[in-house]
Parts: structure tokens; sequence; C-alpha cells
């Protein structure tokens, strides 16, 4: 059974930057697609990034694009989500997830069947 953990969530300035890291154990995620979401509080959760088994294909949410660079090493086991130019809404928790028989990302969060336990993006004015 996999296990994720994301790590890398902070307060920051608007137009400041993080990067998240989303770090799997037990078994292997390379062969699996993984996404990352955000809720913010009292809002649904909502899709931000995916990207495919080997890191050729990627997907962003409009608001994103351009700013967030989803990646991952799966030598490392693990994921990234780099955030430039953040604005006071990108605050929520993160969540990375993946799909461990899919090798194709997925933009619905239902269709992932593994999720690590969040970290917290604040972004101040």
């Amino acid at each position: 059974q996999v296990q994720l953990a994301e790590s890398g969530g902070g307060l920051v300035q608007a137009g400041g930057s993080l990067r998240l890291s989303c770090a799997a154990s037990g078994r292997t995620i390379s062969s699996a697609a993984m996404g990352w979401f955000r809720q913010a509080p009292g809002k649904e959760r909502e899709f931000v990034a995916a990207i495919n088994w080997s890191g050729t294909n990627t997907y962003y949410t409009t608001s994103v694009k351009g700013r967030f660079t989803i990646s991952r090493d799966n030598a490392k086991n693990t994921g990234y989500l780099q955030m430039n130019s953040l604005k006071p809404e990108d605050t929520a928790v993160y969540y990375c997830a993946v799909r461990m028989r899919y090798s194709a990302y997925a933009l619905n969060k239902n269709e992932y069947d593994t999720w690590g336990q969040g970290t917290q993006v604040t972004v101040s004015s």
C-alpha cells in the first residue's frame, strides 16, 4: 500500500514562490499518474495540475497556468509542484494524489485512489 506525504507549504507574501513535494512510500509510483488539488475554507476540493507517469504530459487549471509547474522524479518516488507569482487566492490546503492503476492523468478528484494529508499554503497580500 502506498502512502503520500506532502511538504513545503507555508506562509508567503503575494508574488513569492513555494515548492511543494509529494513523497511516496510503501510502493513505487513510477507508473502512476499524479495530480495536485487544493481546498480553501468553505470550498470544494479543486483540481490544480496533473502529470502522467513519465512526466511527458501535464495539464493545469486556467488560474495557475504559467505560474505553477508540476513535475516528478520517479527515481526518488516524488512529485513536485513549483508555485511562482503566488496570489492570495492561491491560499488553500494542497493535496497530492495518485492513480495507482492508471498512467494517464485525470482532472476529476474521484479518479484518484490515494491521497496525502495535505499541506497548508497561505499567501498574504
